[in-house]
């Protein structure tokens, strides 16, 4: 049964309660927000602030935060528990709302499955009768929540319109990643015990069930490459992805081929360096045509890749301008939230320092010049799960 707009509400089944009372039944006359969120998410410590915020602006009004942590990216339900404490304690000492924990999957069945939800956060609206007045991403809240509290919400055409558009939307996707999962199971098994033939296998089944997924493509790259070193099947594998990339003028796409190139955890020696710099050069031309210098575009997702291309090509000024470019749009026309920029800055301080040759700061913030180089970006190998933040 599809979960919509006007649905009872489901049951709340979770392990434990890591903060707050524990919560067995919606009460009549009160409205409640389900949020699904992880400590993962880009964005999670403002939005765990909006959300304290609407809790004491609303607390008179009957409203009850009730957050539901299901989907931490860790092997186990003890480790997964004490992250989620050690988080709360730094983030949210004085968090005004209940938290739940649940390592299951009993709550993804009940709320997100049925409601074709793909991603996280997301928020679920409980109205006074019990019944879902809302499905969708938290920053909606502000304008749903007054209407939702003064009963004008549910039967409004805008809620209708949204709630359809929104099915209309979710439903693919839900259903492709039904399809993936099994297929990433079996690929992540194998990457476990380095198995890297029974996971090639599974990532060629997902390639030719979805030819158009990014994350079974990068795996089908990296694998070849760094993992079986295969430069037979997977020089041309990786042409295509870079072809595919520039015909997409997609900026994610081109940057992952671009990481898989040029980012320095990987190894490139075994790489025609002709071709290699040839398909750098086309990426990042089309990068920066898709993305100007002058725009006001962020460039601190996707300059950064540039800058590797153009720093082992020789062009170190080049490099150094498109870092600088990348550090100045943190601070743009609409700054990014603190937390991202705080997850962002440090990494492109160290790229400026190592391409000047000179210690780089910004604020209260330095980096030195060294040869040591983060991971792989999550864009630039195989993800285990689709996430969104």
């Amino acid at each position: 049964m599809v979960l919509q707009m006007g649905s009872p509400a489901p049951s709340i089944k979770v392990e434990d309660w890591l903060r707050g009372e524990p919560l067995a039944t919606f009460q009549r006359g009160k409205v409640y927000i389900v949020e699904f969120r992880a400590t993962w998410c880009e964005l999670r410590a403002a939005e765990m602030l909006e959300l304290m915020q609407l809790q004491e602006k609303y607390k008179y009004s009957g409203l009850e935060i009730v957050g539901i942590a299901a989907d931490e990216d860790v092997p186990t339900a003890v480790e997964a528990r004490t992250k989620l404490d050690a988080w709360l304690a730094e983030k949210c000492p004085d968090l005004n709302h209940r938290i739940a924990f649940d390592f299951t999957g009993e709550m993804k069945k009940l709320w997100r499955e049925p409601s074709f939800c793909v991603g996280v956060p997301t928020s679920f609206v409980v109205d006074r009768d019990g019944c879902i007045a809302f499905i969708g991403h938290p920053s909606q809240l502000g304008e749903v929540l007054p209407k939702v509290l003064n009963g004008s919400w549910r039967t409004s055409n805008k809620a209708k319109a949204a709630d359809q558009q929104r099915i209309a939307t979710s439903e693919p996707l839900a259903r492709g990643q039904a399809l993936k999962k099994p297929i990433d199971d079996r690929f992540w098994a194998a990457v476990k015990l380095e198995d890297w033939k029974t996971a090639l296998w599974a990532i060629e089944e997902g390639i030719a069930l979805m030819p158009d997924d990014l994350n079974f493509r990068l795996a089908h790259a990296h694998l070849l490459l760094q993992k079986m070193q295969d430069m037979w099947t997977g020089l041309p594998a990786m042409r295509q992805l870079a072809r595919d990339a520039i015909d997409k003028n997609s900026e994610d796409w081109m940057v992952s081929a671009l990481d898989q190139l040029f980012h320095p955890a990987n190894d490139h020696s075994r790489l025609p360096p002709a071709e290699r710099f040839a398909m750098g050069k086309e990426l990042s031309e089309h990068i920066l045509a898709l993305n100007p210098p002058p725009g006001d575009s962020p460039k601190f997702r996707s300059y950064p890749a540039v800058a590797r291309y153009y720093h082992e090509n020789g062009n170190n000024d080049r490099a150094i301008e498109l870092v600088e470019l990348a550090l100045t749009s943190l601070d743009g026309p609409e700054p990014i939230p603190a937390e991202l920029k705080e997850q962002h800055l440090p990494d492109l301080l160290q790229a400026l320092a190592r391409y000047r040759g000179a210690k780089a700061c910004c604020g209260a913030l330095f980096a030195a010049p060294q040869n040591s180089f983060p991971k792989v970006p999550n864009r630039g190998r195989p993800r285990k799960k689709d996430k969104k933040g």
